[in-house]
């Protein structure tokens, strides 16, 4: 019992975890990309006015980090836009007390649900029209937590989404 409590809190910390995953159209040069400006996809799903905020910056502070200037106007190398989707999720909670396999124990497992969202972040080349990256972080917007809490979490999300970003 004791083991099955630590799997199951093992679980509960590894499913909150935030995933990335990107790609890129291949024969891209990227070095000749330097400034960007902010886009929108037709029809896709964005949250609030704040939580659309706090991704935007979250972003800028990224890619300024990385020498890539914003601009403001319909010239610049890229144009970046995103998507959203928050969905619920199953999240245990596990603790044990006692002397392991050979002496038994008790264990108790919580559960809950969660909501966890997605950002779907793609860079397009407006000069060629067509999409030259785009990455995808996941458990990145949970529409439940405090401001503080979601900034820092898509602060996270998006420092770990681009930090291969540009692709050499």
């Amino acid at each position: 019992m004791a083991l099955l409590t630590l799997a199951f809190a093992l679980t509960a910390g590894m499913a909150f975890a935030q995933d990335v995953s990107s790609n890129y159209m291949p024969g891209t040069d990227f070095s000749k990309y330097k400034t960007y400006r902010w886009g929108s996809i037709k029809d896709a799903v964005h949250p609030n006015q704040i939580v659309d905020a706090e991704i935007k910056q979250s972003v800028d502070q990224q890619l300024a980090a990385k020498g890539f200037t914003k601009v403001d106007g319909e010239s610049s190398d890229l144009i970046v836009a995103y998507q959203t989707a928050i969905g619920h999720e199953r999240e245990w909670t596990g603790y044990g007390m006692g002397g392991g396999i050979r002496f038994g124990g008790m264990g108790t497992a919580t559960s809950q649900t969660i909501s966890v969202g997605t950002i779907v972040l793609d860079f397009y080349d407006p000069g060629a029209k067509k999409l030259v990256w785009q990455g995808r972080a996941t458990k990145s917007i949970d529409s439940g937590a405090s401001q503080e809490k979601t900034q820092k979490n898509l602060d996270k999300a998006m420092a770990k989404l681009l930090k291969k970003f540009p692709p050499k």
